[in-house]
């Protein structure tokens, strides 16, 4: 699979909008719009990396948008929107990236269908756009006076993420370097590339005027909706003196073996988690190929998911494991397990439990040949 980096230009100073603060900042259901787009994409199963271009006096701002979201570092951006995205383009060179996804900022309801028919037309054209076809009928004015109607058979209002082949639209930008395009389709289109129109969605505006942040609230202030998933994972023994269960160092004959720590029951409550804000799993955020995560702890893999889940504005309602294996026991150890989760996600201690069985000797936990673990996950999302 090709590497998609999604790169969010947020450097404007939304001059349309008025106030001392960028639109990008403004506060939407509590947090800044800004960190809903973030999430989204963040969470977005095939997206790998995100990275935002902001105006250098916006660091603090965007600090408090970003928290907790495993984005790459942001880059500053220049005087003019094309500008920002060129800076932000040549800032990928050194990712191998394969395609980027340029979205405004200011979108913050950009969808996983959307961006999932953005990167599969990148399968064969270079560029794609989502639009929704014009829909009222378009009326050409003079002087206040209606001065002809506008033929809207083939007219499309385009929107973000703008997708494309990182070397051609990096190349395109390059060439247009102080021509003023209005979208980055269109320098493009200036290149000579060819641009694929995919259906996009009325549900992602851009957040232009106060008018528009408050259809946004009111898209955000639904009673919400409670969501359930499960997650399962297995670790054979390898030599060892002891496993990591739930964060808890266990003393044993064996550890685990595994690219990580091996922690099963955090791997499987990662997924859990995961799988509630449909992120796809724990190998696409932490991928075992990566020498970055050789021994990592798993508290880093699922404080990361519970951060997703907090950047969509949702919060963990409840945590199931189950441990499944003969040896070692595990009831000694229950409480510190269940006081380490709690504290990682940053939960009451009752709303985190922690179980074990075992296969009554059949099976490969049976034969005390690994651990198994499954855990489910009840977390509330707004809107």
């Amino acid at each position: 699979m090709a590497k998609v980096v999604a790169l969010v230009v947020a450097a404007g100073r939304g001059r349309r909008f008025g106030g001392d603060m960028p639109k990008q900042y403004q506060s939407l259901a509590g947090r800044p719009v800004l960190r809903h787009t973030l999430a989204r994409l963040a969470a977005n199963p095939q997206v790998d990396a995100v990275r935002a271009v902001i105006h250098s006096d916006d660091l603090d701002l965007y600090a408090e948008a970003a928290a907790g979201l495993g984005l790459l570092e942001p880059v500053f951006g220049g005087e003019t929107r094309q500008d920002s995205v060129r800076l932000g383009l040549e800032s990928l060179s050194a990712l191998g990236c394969e395609v980027v996804l340029i979205h405004d900022g200011a979108r913050p309801f950009v969808d996983t269908g959307t961006i999932a028919r953005v990167v599969a037309a990148l399968d064969s054209h270079p560029g794609a756009v989502p639009a929704v076809a014009v829909a009222d009928t378009l009326k050409r004015g003079n002087a206040g006076l209606v001065a002809g109607t506008v033929d809207r058979a083939h007219l499309w209002r385009a929107q973000t993420p703008q997708g494309f082949r990182f070397q051609d639209i990096l190349a395109a930008h390059l060439a247009v370097a102080g021509q003023e395009l209005t979208d980055d389709a269109a320098v493009a289109e200036q290149a000579g590339l060819s641009v694929a129109l995919v259906q996009g969605s009325e549900d992602n505006f851009k957040i232009t005027t106060t008018a528009d942040l408050d259809r946004a609230g009111r898209a955000l202030s639904g009673p919400g909706e409670t969501r359930m998933a499960t997650g399962y994972d297995v670790h054979r023994f390898a030599p060892g003196t002891g496993v990591w269960l739930c964060g808890v160092q266990i003393p044993h004959d064996f550890g685990l073996e595994g690219h990580s720590d091996a922690d099963v029951a955090l791997h499987a409550a990662t997924d859990a988690l995961l799988g509630t804000i449909a992120a796809a799993d724990i190998g696409r955020h932490f991928p075992p190929s990566d020498p970055k995560w050789k021994g990592a702890s798993s508290d880093r893999f699922l404080a990361h998911a519970g951060a997703l889940v907090a950047g969509l504005g949702g919060r963990v309602v409840h945590l199931d494991i189950t441990v499944i294996c003969e040896r070692p026991k595990i009831g000694p150890h229950r409480a510190a397990m269940q006081a380490r989760v709690a504290e990682i996600l940053g939960l009451s201690y009752d709303r985190v439990s922690i179980k074990a069985t075992t296969t009554e000797g059949l099976g490969f936990t049976g034969r005390r040949e690994g651990i198994a673990a499954q855990a489910a996950a009840t977390v509330w999302l707004p809107g």
